[in-house]
């Protein structure tokens, strides 16, 4: 997407969609990304969702980034926040 931020440029736009056993959706958070989905920004989106009382994945999506499951694991290790 493109962004204005003293120029114009192209960032990437994260956004976090919650399911709760309800069927609710929720939206978690929009953050707009400095251009990498390394594990830095990952680890830095999962720690603010878990800030924000985000105890339990049962399950997570995502489209073959790499670095994703490290850093999720990181902070929600497997058999603690996993459901």
């Amino acid at each position: 997407m493109k962004i204005r931020d003293g120029r114009v440029a192209y960032r990437p736009i994260d956004l976090d969609l919650a399911v709760t056993v309800e069927g609710t959706r929720d939206i978690l958070g929009i953050w707009a990304g400095d251009g990498g989905e390394d594990a830095k920004h990952w680890l830095q989106v999962f720690t603010e969702l878990r800030n924000r009382n985000v105890e339990v994945v049962l399950m997570l999506v995502c489209g073959g980034l790499k670095d994703l499951p490290d850093a999720v694991e990181a902070v929600w290790p497997l058999g603690q926040g996993w459901a």
